[in-house]
């Protein structure tokens, strides 16, 4: 007897349809990089595609997603770190889904968020941004719960500090 291939829940173009801005998302808002999220979700979705006949379920494609969007944002930034790296300000605006009609404030706290040690910003990313749990965040970078919570308190710290000393350099 043959072993059976798992067969997908659902096609590959449907879910990339549904979930490749929730990718693109992540890449995006870790590596501040259109170009470089373009790619990494494209790499993402490839990894997929190969992958897909061993995923169980649409919860389990989420999950396998979400997990490989963030270890190839990380990987894709540690590439770029020996590369010379442009100033934000120096770019075209991009379409935000900010929520702030302030886009000098959303601007600059996106580059606080990226100035972040990569460990804290992705933790940053998927709570706020992709509005996980905690133990949703753990699944997905494979650490304990209390490991994310004391990621993230210091990462709020260290944003409240360079947000401190931001507003103090604009009041002068």
């Amino acid at each position: 007897m043959q072993p059976v291939e798992a067969v997908p829940i659902v096609g590959f173009e449907e879910i990339l349809r549904e979930h490749q801005s929730m990718v693109f998302s992540i890449a995006y808002h870790f590596l501040q990089d259109t170009g470089a999220a373009e790619e990494v979700a494209q790499d993402v979705f490839l990894q997929l595609y190969r992958k897909l006949p061993e995923l169980e379920s649409p919860a389990h494609v989420l999950f396998w997603l979400r997990k490989a969007a963030c270890h190839r944002s990380i990987d894709r930034s540690r590439r770029r770190l020996a590369r010379p790296q442009v100033s934000l300000e120096s770019l075209p605006e991009q379409v935000s889904t900010a929520r702030w009609n302030d886009p000098w404030l959303s601007r600059r706290l996106r580059s606080l968020v990226a100035s972040l040690p990569e460990r804290m910003g992705m933790v940053l990313i998927l709570r706020f941004q992709e509005d996980l749990e905690i133990e949703e965040i753990a699944g997905v970078l494979g650490i304990p719960a209390g490991t994310v919570k004391s990621r993230l308190q210091r990462a709020l710290a260290r944003l409240r500090e360079k947000a401190g000393r931001l507003l103090g350099e604009a009041s002068l």
